[in-house]
Parts: C-alpha cells; structure tokens; sequence
C-alpha cells in the first residue's frame, strides 16, 4: 500500500509565509513526479506546481515568483513553501503522485488535503 500525506496547513496573515510538506510511504520503488493541486469551494481544480524526478519545477501563473517546489528523494518528500500569501490562496492543498511500487507497475495517488487560510 502506498500513501500520500501531507502536512503543514494553518491560517497565516496576509504576506505571511508557510510551508507544506507531502511524504510518500509504503513499497516505493521510484517517484516518477509529484506535486500539489488546490480546489477552492465553487472553483475548479487547479494545478499549483509540480516537480519531476530530476528536480525540474513548474508552477501556475498565479503562485510564480510566489511559491517554491521542492523535492527530498531519499525522504519521498515534496514541499511547498508559499511566500508573501494573499487570501485568493486561500484552499484545500493535496498532494499528487505517479508512484512506482515496482519496475512496471505504477499508480496516480492523491493525498487527502490540508487546509490552508490567508484572511482578508
């Protein structure tokens, strides 16, 4: 069984800065990429940043130059650490991965979110 869970929500006051952080366990085998999405109620969901296996990041229009993707292989881990945060980031962050358990066999994983909240 291979799992995503993140960690790191909270309320932060605008331009205030937090980080988040997603591990994957279980039988790993690789990581081919990971990233996080975010869904706000009455919105659809959008694509925050990824991060492949080599380290190459891409980021939405709306958190570049804003947020940074980062990526621990020894530890599977991903992290998202958001700068000068505005209440428009104000969403449920999940954490997405296409894992390898073994040579051939992989899945698409979601984690189960975290809350994050920047008041207006």
């Amino acid at each position: 069984q291979v799992q995503l869970v993140e960690t790191g929500g909270g309320l932060v006051q605008p331009g205030g800065s937090l980080s988040l952080s997603c591990v994957a366990s279980g039988s790993i085998f690789s990581i081919a990429a990971m990233g996080w999405y975010r869904q706000a109620p009455g919105k659809q969901r959008e694509l925050v940043a990824t991060i492949d296996s080599g380290g190459g990041p891409d980021y939405a229009d709306s958190v570049k130059g804003r947020f940074t993707i980062s990526r621990d292989n020894a530890k599977n881990t991903i992290y998202l650490h958001m700068n000068s945060l505005k209440p428009e980031d104000t969403d449920v962050y999940v954490c997405y991965g296409k894992i390898y358990s073994s040579p051939t066999q992989w899945l698409d994983l979601w984690g189960e979110g975290t809350q994050v909240t920047v008041p207006s």
